[in-house]
């Protein structure tokens, strides 16, 4: 794997660098989420793994840069950003929002580079054919914060407090938008196999919602329910990470049989 500072650019946060792992796992954080929510998942899955966690425009270190408001914009700079991490193996994991994101990434790579990830983990959101509307993105702050206490994830002590409220705020709504208002082109399904996970009581992802990720893959497809909400994966981390290292360790072994047999 080539070697690359640990922050490079602005969109790749890399906590725990382990360049000798051979793979490199990339993860999409959720509407208003940023890279450091996936810190303990680095950690969890270092030195095997190289964890590298995305940072989106509008957040935390990038709070002065405008959110992006289109899911496809957004997948078309973070697929442009991530080419020089993605020279070896690779794989996607995103949560809520970010599973649609990584879903649009990996159709990316599939067309403009004939590559694809060796596997795709999507966590808490209806599969791309199934994408609800919203209209939470419209709400008065009132209404958006209503939905981050229903969902979930947002630390209350953020919700509470007005001056820190209002600097997640525009980034929360800006995220909304841009799920909210994105439409799904039918494409043939990806080479790549895909796993979904999520919460049993996710008010968000329906069991028909959740099962047709199926459709969107011509490989292997399997599916993860856990008790709880829409996060889920906070509550049940160490399950969602042997889940991860454990598919992606027979991956790795399958491919190497396959490079040693061709």
């Amino acid at each position: 794997m080539t070697s690359v500072h640990k922050v490079t650019g602005e969109w790749v946060r890399r906590f725990h660098p382990s360049p000798e792992a051979g793979l490199r796992l990339v993860l999409f954080p959720h509407a208003g989420g940023s890279a450091s929510y996936y810190f303990p998942l680095s950690e969890a899955l270092a030195p095997d793994i190289e964890v590298l966690a995305l940072q989106y425009p509008g957040r935390q270190d990038r709070r002065a840069e405008p959110c992006v408001t289109s899911v496809a914009e957004l997948a078309d700079l973070i697929f442009s950003e991530l080419q020089p991490w993605t020279t070896g193996p690779f794989a996607f994991f995103g949560h809520s929002m970010g599973s649609i994101l990584a879903f649009e990434v990996a159709q990316r790579y599939r067309n403009r580079l004939g590559r694809r990830p060796l596997w795709l983990f999507a966590s808490g959101y209806p599969a791309p054919s199934k994408l609800p509307s919203g209209t939470v993105h419209l709400r008065d702050d009132a209404g958006v914060v209503r939905e981050l206490k229903e969902v979930g994830g947002t630390d209350p002590q953020w919700l509470d407090n007005q001056d820190l409220l209002a600097t997640i705020l525009p980034t929360v709504r800006g995220d909304y938008q841009a799920i909210e208002t994105h439409t799904w082109v039918p494409e043939p399904p990806l080479d790549c196999p895909i796993t979904h996970m999520v919460g049993s009581d996710d008010p968000h992802t329906s069991t028909t919602q959740s099962l047709a990720w199926d459709d969107h893959t011509g490989a292997e497809f399997a599916r993860h329910v856990f008790p709880g909400g829409h996060f889920y994966l906070e509550e049940h981390r160490d399950a969602v990470v042997d889940i991860v290292a454990t598919t992606l360790a027979k991956a790795r072994s399958a491919a190497a049989a396959e490079g040693s047999a061709s």
